[in-house]
């Protein structure tokens, strides 16, 4: 079962890259950021959206409410052994780099664990890997929808009664901003320095 599970995150992933790449390929010259892209992702793109969910208060909140500023977006969970606390501290030394040069962006964790991530728990491991992490939570249905929205994947192996299960999810970091929405991704193999230097070179040309 595991092994399907993790072929079937494959193919999405897959299929996700490659539709980003011929979106790309078919988005013209009149993309403001082509000169910023490695992701080969082209305006018009369909991934992000509209999601609401709960924030570290408790309060609902909109992507209105929360991608006010230039926003990187990453979906975990807190329980995550390894790979969330090194994606989400990657993105915050990023996060660091860029303000030392003068460019404030907004790093958000989304969690895929709305089980166990409770507001305050969610909003403890923001605030631990970076003082102005937003994170947030929500039930089910509101988790699903902004996983939906931004095309991640995610599978929790909650076995009854095992409060250490795991959950397969993506690992894409996502570029939002103000006015044009998602506009770049990043994979786990980017370095802080990498996506400083790409992120800055969107904030320049916005």
């Amino acid at each position: 079962m595991t092994r399907q599970i993790a072929v079937a995150a494959a193919v999405l992933v897959v299929a996700v890259v490659g539709g980003i790449w011929v979106a790309s390929m078919l988005g013209g010259s009149d993309d403001r950021f082509a000169q910023c892209r490695e992701g080969q992702v082209a305006g018009g793109v369909d991934i992000g959206g509209p999601f609401e969910l709960v924030n570290s208060m408790g309060e609902t909140v909109t992507d209105k409410d929360v991608l006010t500023a230039p926003s990187l977006i990453y979906f975990g969970y807190t329980f995550c052994p390894d790979v969330c606390p090194l994606d989400v501290a990657r993105n915050a030394e990023a996060i660091d780099l860029l303000e030392e040069r003068g460019q404030m962006v907004t790093p958000v964790f989304i969690s895929v664990d709305p089980k166990r991530d409770t507001p305050e728990v969610v909003g403890d491991f923001a605030y631990n890997l970076h003082e102005r992490m937003i994170g947030l939570t929500g039930s089910p249905e509101q988790v699903k929808a902004a996983s939906q929205a931004y095309k991640t994947y995610y599978k929790a192996h909650d076995a009854e009664g095992d409060e250490f299960y795991l959950v397969d999810h993506s690992t894409f970091t996502y570029l939002v901003l103000p006015e044009h929405g998602f506009v770049e991704y990043f994979k786990r193999g980017d370095t802080p320095e990498d996506m400083a230097d790409r992120i800055g070179c969107f904030l320049e040309n916005m």
